[in-house]
């Protein structure tokens, strides 16, 4: 068996940040699952529908690997990034920096993860590896998937090899802290306004607060895109609360790395977007309820009722974020609290 010593997996919701904890506390970077979210500039939304889709997708975050690259930005980190086409090369670039002491991150297909309950194909997902043998991988996962966790190499390498939607080629990357570390704190501001000027200026109808405002309209007929109302509106319900989004579509997330940024800068519009986003994330909640309420009972009223608390979430997170794009106007030498 060859491990990486003192890992570090803790309770975490979201596959990307719990991946990158594991990665920077390795080198006695302790951030919160939050700020790792809103560092990476992490919040956004798509609304995904296309003619080879059996159903609309809701998502609420950049695409995958975005965050680790805003993340890797904002905080000075060299981050390596290794992709092949052969299976040979890619277990290479894993085991190398394991035999050198430090876990490394894998984007890939969970379903081909033994531990993973749920048997849905997603090329999205992001593990950290500290160690095999030879049977098993040894990962950290979320907590939602068990935490530390170990899966087959058959199946490791199916996962790392799959193709499709999100997928990457047997990606792997690891991090590298400089000497000097830029403070987190000085880096809070500009990945907030990063994220809010995006949100507010998507280039597509179906991103951000025009693609909130789109789903408004378009979720009141998902009962005519369905042969099977219970299966589809439930599992698209599902997505938003339990896919490791930490619930309410990473507005739980946003929120909480929001109330925590509240503590070191004083901004009123930094409170006024940590309002809403609290507001925000309930009625996200209660929008998947009415979802998988229409699911189970076929009542097409739940889904005029979450297209109208779509509309005011658009209104309230359009408010939101135009607030928090203040930020670097509005922000001056004093407002940043000293430890």
């Amino acid at each position: 068996m060859t491990t990486v010593r003192d890992i570090d997996p803790r309770g975490t919701q979201h596959c990307e940040t719990s991946t990158l904890g594991v990665l920077l506390r390795h080198q006695g970077i302790d951030l919160s699952e939050p700020m790792l979210f809103g560092l990476g500039s992490g919040l956004s939304f798509i609304y995904w529908d296309s003619k080879n889709m059996d159903f609309p997708f809701l998502g609420g975050r950049v695409k995958p690997f975005e965050l680790t690259r805003n993340l890797a930005a904002a905080l000075g980190l060299e981050l390596l990034v290794q992709e092949t086409a052969s299976p040979r090369r890619a277990w290479e670039n894993v085991v190398a920096p394991i035999h050198s002491g430090h876990p490394v991150g894998l984007q890939l297909d969970s379903y081909y993860l033994d531990y993973f309950g749920t048997k849905v194909h997603f090329g999205g997902h992001v593990v950290a590896m500290y160690g095999y043998d030879d049977h098993d991988a040894y990962l950290v996962d979320t907590d939602q998937q068990g935490g530390r966790v170990s899966t087959s190499l058959a199946g490791l390498a199916q996962a790392r090899a799959a193709r499709g939607p999100m997928a990457a080629r047997h990606r792997s990357f690891t991090l590298t802290a400089p000497r000097n570390l830029p403070s987190p704190q000085d880096q809070i501001i500009p990945a907030i306004t990063a994220c809010a000027d995006a949100f507010l200026n998507p280039p597509i109808a179906n991103l951000g607060h025009r693609g909130v405002e789109k789903a408004g309209k378009l979720v009141r007929t998902w009962l005519q895109r369905t042969d099977d109302p219970q299966r589809d509106l439930s599992q698209a319900a599902l997505l938003m609360e339990k896919a490791g989004t930490g619930g309410a579509l990473f507005r739980n997330l946003y929120r909480d790395f929001l109330a925590e940024c509240t503590q070191q800068i004083d901004s009123s519009h930094l409170r006024t977007g940590h309002r809403l986003y609290a507001e925000s994330a309930i009625l996200w909640t209660e929008v998947a309820a009415l979802i998988t309420e229409a699911g189970e009972s076929g009542r097409a009223q739940c889904l005029v009722q979450a297209g109208t608390l779509l509309r005011d979430v658009a209104r309230m997170e359009r408010e939101a974020m135009r607030a928090l794009s203040c930020l670097g106007r509005a922000a001056g030498p004093g407002a940043i609290r000293q430890p």
